[in-house]
């Protein structure tokens, strides 16, 4: 039990006792100002013994996040919930949120803190309950605080959104990727990131994020320009693993040719691919197909195999998009890229958001419709026209030039 001292100080007095902190080390709560010994003596008193039944300190103003969680995990939780509720919240309470948000002061905890600390966490890769439960500590947690202890004026968490909900699918799908906008992707995911490649091909090629993690070197003519998606890579829920698949529709399989931009860092990404299979050696992580028959189909699974193993039977294949370690990258590798660049960089995006910039870009630069069809393989030239082609201010500004210089010849004055 904390003793209560006081001293004079001047022409005051105060009174001091000692507290625990959070992380194990002591301080000296102390409050002064007061004209006579028996008046900080009394005040003292009230203080200490609030801090010994509540486990917080006195001044709600100055309360630290951590102690919060403690009084209302001690006053709350363990007097309303049941006992498995009580251990989750703790769980989260200890892991989760101390270790986050612990060294805020109560009232400095605002909706862009506490949107930052969710962002991350979906960013990394907990999962939809994991959040949905975290945001439901905290709301009751800092409601609490509202009403009936009065600590905070309104909770700052009636502000903060879930993650997955902030934009829908067809928002992203058909979302124009600025040039500032690629420019911060890039300088988050640089050359030399996992991420890298698989982005700038996307950009330069308008592939769909299958055909792109599908490539393998035999696709890539360096020589001649051109790249060759003539398969897929997707996953089987039921076998747990991946495949290689064929394309879309029989129109996605196409060759295109690239330019001298995309081109250039293929060579060089080659170069570098070559030299982590050395600095690598055995523990370089090799990508193997084989092959299956079911039901008079053919299937075309992929293995991974350090190149120290002998795989038997099964072919190598050379992946194109690949982790420094050889790893291939799998659509759910770069569902943590899509989450940095919406959550992080603040971009409304998926991998289909280089698909229609690509479209978009060829087109309001003056590409023909029927080659931008044939560039993204589809079948019917309204797909790519309705669907991927955005109307942009520069395409409304053409229109009214052409308009304007049409008319203007026809003018005798």
């Amino acid at each position: 039990m904390s003793k209560l001292n006081t001293r004079k100080r001047g022409k005051t007095w105060q009174y001091q006792f000692e507290a625990a902190r959070v992380d194990g080390k002591r301080k000296q709560i102390t409050k002064g100002g007061f004209k006579t010994q028996k008046e900080a003596l009394e005040a003292g008193t009230i203080a200490l013994a609030e801090y010994n039944n509540s486990g917080l300190h006195f001044e709600p103003s100055e309360i630290s996040v951590a102690d919060y969680f403690d009084y209302w995990f001690k006053n709350y939780v363990c007097l309303e919930l049941k006992i498995n509720t009580q251990k989750c919240y703790k769980n989260y309470i200890e892991n989760h949120i101390k270790p986050n948000l612990g060294i805020y002061k109560l009232k400095a905890l605002t909706p862009a803190v506490l949107q930052k600390f969710i962002n991350s966490r979906y960013i990394n890769g907990f999962s939809k309950n994991h959040l949905i439960n975290l945001i439901g500590v905290l709301s009751g947690s800092l409601k609490y605080a509202v009403h009936p202890c009065n600590f905070i004026k309104e909770s700052p968490m009636i502000y903060v959104k879930f993650p997955k909900y902030e934009h829908t699918t067809t928002d992203a799908n058909h979302k124009y990727i600025t040039n500032e906008e690629f420019e911060k992707i890039i300088s988050r995911f640089p050359y030399g990131s996992t991420f890298y490649i698989p982005i700038i091909i996307g950009y330069y090629t308008g592939f769909r994020i299958g055909e792109t993690l599908g490539l393998t070197w035999d696709d890539i003519d360096l020589e001649n320009r051109k790249i060759s998606i003539n398969k897929i890579i997707y996953y089987n829920d039921d076998t747990k693993l991946w495949y290689f698949g064929t394309p879309k529709t029989p129109t996605s399989t196409r060759t295109i040719e690239i330019g001298n931009t995309l081109l250039n860092i293929l060579k060089k990404y080659k170069k570098d691919q070559l030299q982590n299979k050395l600095k690598y050696g055995p523990y370089y992580s090799c990508t193997y197909e084989g092959k299956e028959k079911i039901d008079n189909k053919e299937y075309r699974p992929l293995y991974s195999l350090p190149a120290n193993v002998h795989a038997g039977i099964l072919k190598k294949v050379d992946m194109v998009c690949t982790k420094e370690n050889g790893e291939f990258i799998t659509t759910n590798t770069f569902k943590y890229a899509s989450k940095v660049i919406n959550y992080g960089l603040g971009i409304t995006f998926n991998y289909h958001s280089l698909r229609h910039t690509h479209a978009t870009t060829l087109v309001e630069n003056g590409a023909e419709i029927k080659d931008v069809q044939v560039r993204l393989g589809h079948a019917h030239i309204e797909t790519t026209y309705d669907t991927y082609v955005h109307h942009t201010e520069k395409m409304s500004n053409n229109s009214v030039e052409i308009f304007e210089n049409a008319v203007n010849q026809n003018k005798s004055h």
